[in-house]
């Protein structure tokens, strides 16, 4: 028995390096503990192995049986049964089985007894949520058996279990130690500032922090605000400023939403950036300035370089190593964690009684949350607040949308459903006839098949 806080391998490093760089290859993610939110997540490689079973035992624990390729893991699931269900390898795909289980098991929202999965299937064993994925990009050196609570970032907002994000951020270390500028990409709520912040902390630089919305600066007033101005320079200066950019001397000074800055602000930063030094407004002569610097934009600035709307100069300055943060959309698999960690900041002993009802955790794992890092901190604020001292969030503490997340997938399934069978019927349970009218591959119908539980030779009679 391996207690699952070693993150023992199931093989040596010298057998994982036989696979090559970057390979991809089939995951499971215990994504979120419904019961134990704050419990960190799991993710286990499916590459050298032709079994996964899963069940409940009185904490967690992995088992491997590198012989027959089997791994066991169980859960303080309650829910759950002791064997639960099984992940099995049919030729090139994977299928899941359950195993008799007491409460059942559900995929994508659906109750089954067998399915074969696709690609981001949301599996649902008791209270605890897994997420199958397809083909993940790994190296060698990639733990087959990854703990959550084995993850120590080097700063807030650099933990993930995704293998391939993973070393994004592991590359950002040597980057923040260094002068290299720094542009951080991605929708808004991605926590592009968290990432500044981040940054920040790591370079051990001895000045502060000093962050600016671009966007929200006065327009008549974007160069005082950034380059100080002294008294008498203008209307209302009725004192000396430093400005923001001589507030980071020795610092980091953050310009988020860079897009947003007007064409002569631009040409002043850059200038600043090239000379290392401020002239305030109103000024005879400059101040040097030791400034690092990280930009963040929700826009593509090659885009607003190629039609004239960013200096392509500056562009450059700014541009030292680009990070491109992904919606969270597209990090299902860190939800858990994400949840984990803002439901942490919650005082101790409340955070020990939130737990989060099996019904809202699936709404939350199907949400596309458009808002992102963001909107997933104010759902979980108001969710806890609602709960009261009981601490159970339920799904109508969750914000509509989220909740219609819930509705919308199992409509989904339902009119997919309804138009197989009657597809089925036009056809007398062709099966290739449905998928070209379909256009899905005939494996993908036969897939949907199964998982509704619908019987096309019924149809043939």
């Amino acid at each position: 028995m391996i207690d699952f806080q070693d993150s023992r391998t199931l093989s040596s490093t010298e057998e994982l390096k036989e696979l090559g760089d970057a390979h991809h290859h089939p995951h499971v993610f215990l994504v979120l503990a419904a019961h134990r939110p704050l419990a960190p997540p799991m993710r286990f490689s499916l590459a050298q192995l032709d079994e996964l079973v899963i069940g409940r035992g009185t904490a967690r624990e992995v088992e491997a049986m590198t012989v027959a390729r089997r791994l066991t893991v169980r859960t303080d699931d309650r829910r759950m049964s002791s064997t639960h269900a099984r992940l099995g390898k049919l030729l090139q795909r994977w299928v899941l089985d359950d195993l008799g289980s007491k409460n059942g098991t559900l995929v994508d929202g659906v109750r089954t007894t067998r399915a074969e999965l696709e690609d981001g299937n949301l599996i649902e064993l008791g209270q605890s949520f897994f997420v199958y994925r397809e083909a993940i990009p790994c190296d060698p050196d990639d733990p087959p058996v990854l703990d959550g609570a084995a993850l120590r970032p080097e700063a807030l907002g650099l933990a993930t279990v995704l293998p391939q994000l993973h070393r994004v951020f592991e590359r950002l270390v040597p980057i923040a130690r260094s002068t290299v500028s720094v542009l951080l990409a991605g929708e808004s709520g991605t926590g592009k500032e968290v990432m500044a912040r981040a940054l920040h902390a790591l370079s051990r630089r001895p000045g502060g922090f000093i962050a600016v919305n671009c966007g929200a600066l006065p327009k008549d007033l974007v160069e005082a605000e950034l380059f100080g101005h002294k008294r008498g320079a203008f209307s209302g200066a009725t004192e000396d400023r430093p400005g923001l950019v001589r507030s980071a001397d020795r610092g980091t000074l953050f310009l988020d939403e860079i897009g947003d800055l007007p064409a002569p602000a631009q040409a002043a930063l850059l200038r600043t950036l090239q000379e290392r030094e401020v002239r305030p407004i109103g000024g005879t002569r400059s101040m040097a300035v030791d400034l690092r610097v990280i930009a963040a934009t929700h826009r593509s600035l090659e885009r607003m370089v190629a039609e004239g709307a960013f200096r392509g100069d500056l562009w450059n300055r700014l541009a030292g190593h680009k990070v491109e943060l992904p919606p969270l959309r597209a990090r299902r698999e860190d939800l858990g964690l994400l949840t984990g960690a803002l439901l942490a900041r919650f005082p101790p002993e409340h955070a020990a009684r939130i737990r989060i009802h099996p019904r809202a955790a699936r709404a939350m794992l199907h949400h596309d949350w458009p808002g992102n890092v963001r909107e997933l901190e104010k759902c979980l604020e108001t969710a806890v607040v609602l709960a009261g001292e009981e601490g159970l969030v339920g799904l109508e503490h969750l914000p509509p949308a989220v909740q219609r997340a819930l509705e919308g997938s199992g409509a989904e399934d339902a009119a997919r459903r309804e138009e197989l069978v009657r597809l089925l019927g036009v056809h007398k349970g062709n099966i290739s006839a449905v998928a070209s009218e379909m256009g899905k591959a005939r494996m993908q119908i036969q897939r949907w098949l199964k998982r509704y539980g619908i019987d096309a030779e019924r149809f043939r009679r």
